[in-house]
């Protein structure tokens, strides 16, 4: 299990990426685009600069709903390897069987 702190860190990093998102992904094409002038593309860089950095989503990180782990996590099924393996084995997972040779 991971710390509690680290959990609320990311949830409050995922709050703060979809709040910000809009606005972020504007100033960045102002950036992106080589048809603007220096000047209006400099100010949507220091706008950019200026928003929360938490609120980048490279930031968040994906982490198992059960018991927050941050490493070998499914997307598909938001858990990580392990705990997907013991609910896999009790059949907790529908449509999910275990292979066998």
């Amino acid at each position: 299990m991971s710390k509690l702190s680290s959990i609320e860190t990311n949830n409050r990093r995922e709050r703060l990426g979809k709040r910000y998102r809009n606005k972020r992904v504007a100033l960045k094409a102002i950036v992106m685009d080589k048809q603007k002038t220096f000047e209006e593309r400099f100010t949507a860089t220091l706008e950019l600069a200026k928003l929360p950095r938490n609120s980048a989503a490279n930031r968040y990180r994906k982490r198992c709903l059960l018991t927050g782990r941050a490493r070998g996590n499914y997307a598909k099924f938001k858990l990580s390897r392990i705990m997907f393996r013991n609910l896999a084995s009790e059949g907790m997972i529908p449509g999910v069987t275990k292979s066998s040779w």
